[in-house]
């Protein structure tokens, strides 16, 4: 399972990043309204930033001149805007930084986190306990089991395009609404569910319950509104421990109710669950979104006696259905049409949609050593095992970089974020390998040899969601999270795709007992095969980003500002750079 990225705010930071070699200037062409004196002073030079100015990189919505006064690359509708009332004063992040959630004390905001790591959790929790529900849906609506299957399918695919749906409301209105209105809907669809007359019933609310669900767009983006791209990663790390955790909580747990209690307390856990994290989320975390927290200062100074002042967002033009769709269709873009996204979201996708073969194959595995219904839910221990390990390796990788970037700064290019995944992505054929043929039965090994598979696979699936985010976000700059966006997608997409076909490749692949180890064995090719490109863009990366249309924009952009990249707009203006050239 995924936290499909919205991570737009991942460089939004206008320091100086140097893993991209550019810097973003202020945006005082991007207007002509009056800019606030603020505590920090006017920019006498394109380089001369302030560490609160949280410009969104996603995607081009403006355009940018040098404080110096260069041209600007692309028109800005705010232009328009900003002639029709050349009276209001517009209040910028630099002119209240207190504000922001840069500016939040650390305990506020690993509280903040704390709580998101509970919301991705039950979230991915909704995804995994649905298969302890199945026995009961046989029994009670006379179904097969791979049609009882198809309830945990549709969510999972549903969920995929959920992630991206909800992605450009959570800037344009807030963060906390929009996972407000996300929890109360997934919440909301458990109790049809629950109390289904009929399994269509069920079918139709796992659909809607899977749209609903906002995922990482949100929760990650809500990273990136506390931290700078050089601060993030610890808080990203525990996000994404939360996204691939959850899928295997919900196993664990189901284990338990499907032993002790009726089918419809899968989906009353997953109410309770789901109700409590968002009582949790309303109570103690605030709104984190910049530019709304900007806007909130306008609306208070106006209300003190400032009448004149206004915020970014209260004087841009509200997103049109346009731009909305524009920005919705942008990650299955870069998806289809770049290699790199393309090629590493097969390799994180494949990578997660195991863990959903897992879910559905334990039992047959483990069967053969005798185990239980809640033997078989402990058993996925091993996976949170090497979820765990490799969360705790991350924090070596990040000194390095740090010390790397200290000490050799002209070394550093996106591609160094691979460097991990180099040792740990053939983590994944190796485990799979081991776990084909030490799982044919207690007449060949101990069932402990197994699991210590299991841990190397969860160790790989970790680190290639986590390295593969990194890579994109500085890789794609400006359109990271229409790039990470892809990865989101393909995990949610093809897990729920894994789900279906998991048990038949388990039972009609060879005869027993080999047929668990000549299925596993179809699975470690293929992971062999989404593994290769890894060593390809970690080598050759810089070519292949050179042949990408999004990155020939960014150099040009970067050679008509002389060698700095335009402010951007945020994600939901996004497009306007790229509708420049309609050649592109």
């Amino acid at each position: 399972m995924s936290t499909s990225v919205e991570l737009n705010n991942l460089t939004h930071r206008p320091e100086v990043h140097p893993e991209s070699n550019y810097d973003v200037p202020e945006h005082d062409g991007l207007n002509n309204h009056t800019h606030l004196p603020g505590a920090y002073p006017e920019p006498t030079s394109p380089t001369a930033r302030t560490k609160h100015d949280n410009l969104h990189l996603e995607d081009v919505g403006g355009s940018s001149t040098q404080g110096s006064g260069s041209a600007s690359i692309v028109p800005d509708k705010r232009w328009k805007q900003s002639l029709e009332h050349p009276d209001k004063i517009e209040l910028r992040e630099q002119d209240c930084p207190e504000v922001l959630g840069f500016a939040f004390p650390a305990l506020k905001k690993w509280r903040i986190i704390a709580v998101i790591f509970a919301v991705q959790v039950s979230m991915n929790f909704n995804a995994g306990i649905y298969g302890n529900a199945i026995p009961g849906l046989q029994e009670e609506f006379g179904l097969s089991a791979q049609a009882a299957r198809v309830g945990q399918a549709v969510f999972l695919i549903c969920y995929a395009f959920g992630c991206e749906l909800w992605a450009p409301w959570s800037e344009e209105l807030g963060r906390k609404p929009i996972l407000q209105w996300s929890l109360a809907f997934v919440n909301l669809w458990q109790i049809p569910c629950a109390v289904a007359p009929n399994y269509g019933t069920i079918i139709i609310a796992r659909i809607l319950g899977g749209f609903s669900s906002a995922g990482g767009s949100v929760t990650l983006g809500m990273v990136a509104d506390l931290w700078g791209p050089d601060e993030q990663h610890s808080g990203l790390n525990f996000v994404v421990l939360s996204s691939v955790g959850g899928s295997v909580v919900g196993p664990i747990v189901g284990a338990f109710a499907q032993d002790n209690l009726s089918w419809h307390w899968i989906f009353w856990l997953q109410l309770i669950f789901g109700g409590a994290v968002q009582a949790l989320h309303f109570f103690l975390v605030p709104e984190t979104r910049s530019s709304v927290l900007v806007d909130r200062e306008a609306k208070r100074r106006r209300k003190a006696g400032e009448p004149n002042v206004y915020g970014p967002g209260e004087l841009k033009p509200k997103l049109t259905f346009k731009e909305i769709i524009r920005t919705w269709v942008r990650p299955f873009d870069m998806f289809i049409n770049e290699p790199i996204v393309l090629c590493l979201s097969l390799l994180s996708g494949f990578a997660d949609a195991l863990i959903f073969t897992f879910i559905s194959s334990y039992g047959i595995v483990y069967a053969r050593w005798g185990f239980g219904t809640i033997d078989v839910g402990l058993a996925f221990i091993a996976l949170l095992v090497g979820y765990l390990l490799a969360y705790f390796s991350m924090f070596y990788v990040f000194s390095r970089a740090v010390k790397l970037r200290r000490n050799h700064p002209q070394r550093i290019t996106p591609e160094h974020r691979l460097w991990w995944l180099l040792w740990t992505v053939y983590l994944l054929p190796a485990g799979l390998f081991g776990f084909a043929w030490s799982c044919r039965g207690p007449e060949y090994n101990h069932w402990i040899v197994p699991m210590i598979f299991s841990v190397v696979i969860a160790i790989a699936n970790f680190t290639i969601y986590m390295t593969t985010i990194d890579y994109m976000t500085a890789a794609y700059g400006p359109y990271a999270a229409s790039a990470t966006g892809g990865n989101g997608f393909a995990r949610d997409f093809l897990a729920g795709i894994a789900v279906m076909y998991s048990t038949p490749l388990y039972t009609n692949v060879g005869s027993y007992p080999n047929n668990v180890a000549w299925a596993t064995m179809i699975l470690a090719f293929i992971s062999i095969c989404v593994s290769v490109p890894v060593y390809v863009f970690y080598w050759k990366g810089p070519q292949i980003r050179a042949a990408s249309k999004f990155a020939q924009k960014i150099a040009n952009a970067r050679e008509e500002n002389e060698g700095r990249i335009a402010t951007l707009g945020n994600k939901a203006e996004a497009g306007h750079l790229e509708n420049a050239d309609p050649q592109v």
